[in-house]
């Protein structure tokens, strides 16, 4: 149907700010994304972009129309949904952003898995520590760590018990002892992430009703979960990592939790995307899936 397709580009573009962005998003060509806003506009005998040769915005009927339209495609996803829930079979593109760590290591192996139940279903993997922009990017789903930084997103939980454990390789606790308060990380190598701007070198902790913050030092810093885990792992320091991604280090002994009695941050996992007209039957099934295998993970990991 031309006229829901229609509306959808206008979403997009209204999203992304960009009729590039969105026909490669929707396999289009900006020509044809910019007919469609042009043939809408004619329908509703209105404005809706103010267009310039580098920017484009929404007019104030452009704002009035754009929740309207949510609210209809919405309603249709809903009505479609229903239409055909004793259908089984799903089938779709997910395009689907994840942590580096935990996605290559523990994700991705659920999402092959994923698939050969359902070969109709298809998966675009993004990898990255860096939270994608879901109104910009080609990207649908995003799993990430904590809450959405936007209100506006919906965030799906997949395990919001995780929290960030405190953990070494035994080959380093042999050659540099054992800390058994935070306060005592002052004289390690402690291994930190940053993200963009922001150098994580706070690291805190609970211990009932007593809150620690502890400002670590040391001499290896990367902007991936993944290679912090990895220098972990060859002994070169203490590290600070979410629950979920050292879960299999720990029940095999590669890595020491470490001050037991206090608790690390909490690091919900959740699934987030910018409209509930993006749950589809597939993305429904694979945050169930993946909720299970999550909550497995973890039970796995507990000792006897």
């Amino acid at each position: 149907m031309k006229a829901l397709q229609d509306l959808d580009i206008f979403i997009k573009t209204a999203e992304s700010g960009s009729l590039t962005a969105t026909a490669r998003q929707l396999g289009l060509t900006p020509a044809a994304t910019s007919a469609a806003l042009k043939r809408l506009e004619a329908e509703l005998q209105c404005q809706l972009f103010v267009r310039s040769t580098r920017s484009l915005r929404l007019t104030p009927q452009g704002e009035q129309f754009l929740g309207s339209a949510r609210q209809a495609l919405e309603l249709l996803d809903g009505a479609r949904e229903a239409l055909h829930s004793g259908n089984q079979v799903l089938r779709g593109t997910l395009q689907l952003s994840m942590p580096s760590d935990l996605g290559r290591n523990v994700i991705l192996p659920w999402l092959d898995e994923f698939m050969a139940r359902h070969p109709e279903v298809a998966i675009r993997a993004q990898l990255s520590d860096r939270l994608a922009d879901v109104y910009r990017q080609p990207v649908d789903l995003a799993i990430r760590y904590g809450e959405p930084p936007d209100s506006g997103m919906i965030a799906l939980p997949l395990y919001p018990a995780n929290r960030r454990v405190l953990c070494a390789s035994p080959a380093y606790l042999a050659r540099h002892g054992t800390p058994v308060h935070p306060g005592e990380l002052t004289g390690h190598n402690c291994l930190c992430y940053m993200l963009g701007d922001s150098f994580h070198d706070r690291w805190w902790f609970a211990e009932g009703d007593r809150t620690l913050t502890v400002n670590v030092r040391g001499n290896r810093q990367a902007d991936d979960g993944d290679v912090v885990r990895r220098w972990a792992l060859a002994g070169l320091g203490i590290a600070y990592k979410s629950g979920l991604d050292v879960a299999a280090d720990l029940a095999c002994g590669r890595l020491v939790a470490l001050c037991p009695a206090w608790q690390g941050d909490p690091a919900p996992l959740n699934m987030m995307c910018a409209s509930r007209r993006l749950l589809s039957p597939a993305v429904q099934a694979l945050r169930e899936f993946l909720a299970q295998r999550l909550a497995e993970h973890v039970a796995q990991a507990q000792p006897a």
